[in-house]
């Protein structure tokens, strides 16, 4: 693929995290606003925090004048389950070069989900994915900013913004449901999520659903190799 084309469909792709970041963006930086805390600190924790669900935490934090160590103790449980995507992406990673920093800290959820839909050839895909992430990382920047200078102009009512998001996973969720003939991996997520939303409550819910979901796909693609290979040396 050409560069003009590796950038067009980076671009395609990354519209629907365009869409929530745009909201959840502008939302954050009105928020860090209304915290007394100008575009230039939204910006500064945009580029280097960089995930949204701690972001919003962090607001809270810096208000509350939290110590660094419960900062970071809150960031690592908050954002335990990057480990868990990063695994899916070691090989790709480490044969980018310079580019694999930046690649590693601009993992989300959004670019997670949908690097998992590309199907270009592995070269094409890598250069996807990294101009992919550039984009996200600045269409999260410059909406957080955006956010801040509004905050200062107009007030907004920020009641379900938050909801956007969901929305783009249910989305995600669907794409995949339908161009992926093999449902095992949807319906255990789904399933092992909910019996843990159940048992340990919203708030730690996450972490044992990635441990439980990880462990049920690999004992599962383990089962299907072995089908496979069995089904091969039949005559």
């Amino acid at each position: 693929m050409s560069r003009r084309d590796i950038v067009k469909t980076a671009f395609i792709r990354s519209l629907p995290i365009l869409c929530s970041y745009l909201f959840l963006g502008i939302a954050y930086g009105i928020l860090m606003e209304e915290a007394g805390l100008p575009w230039f600190w939204t910006l500064t924790t945009s580029l280097t925090v960089y995930t949204g669900a701690f972001q919003f935490v962090l607001i809270s934090l810096l208000s509350s004048g939290a110590s660094l160590a419960t900062v970071a103790l809150t960031a690592f449980l908050i954002n335990s389950r990057q480990t868990f995507y990063a695994l899916s992406y070691v090989e790709d990673f480490s044969k980018m070069g310079r580019r694999q920093v930046f690649m590693i800290h601009t993992l989300t959820d959004e670019t997670y989900a949908v690097n998992g839909t590309l199907t270009q050839p592995d070269e094409d895909r890598r250069r996807i994915m990294f101009v992919l992430a550039v984009l996200c990382y600045l269409y999260w920047a410059a909406a957080g900013v955006i956010g801040g200078i509004l905050g200062q102009l107009i007030p907004w009512d920020m009641t379900g913004i938050d909801f956007c998001m969901t929305a783009l996973f249910i989305i995600i969720f669907i794409d995949h449901w339908e161009k992926n003939p093999r449902h095992f991996p949807a319906i255990a997520g789904a399933v092992i999520a909910v019996i843990c939303l159940l048992i340990f409550g919203a708030g730690s819910f996450m972490l044992p659903a990635l441990l439980m979901t990880s462990a049920a796909l690999l004992i599962w693609d383990s089962v299907r190799q072995r089908r496979d290979e069995a089904s091969e040396e039949m005559p």
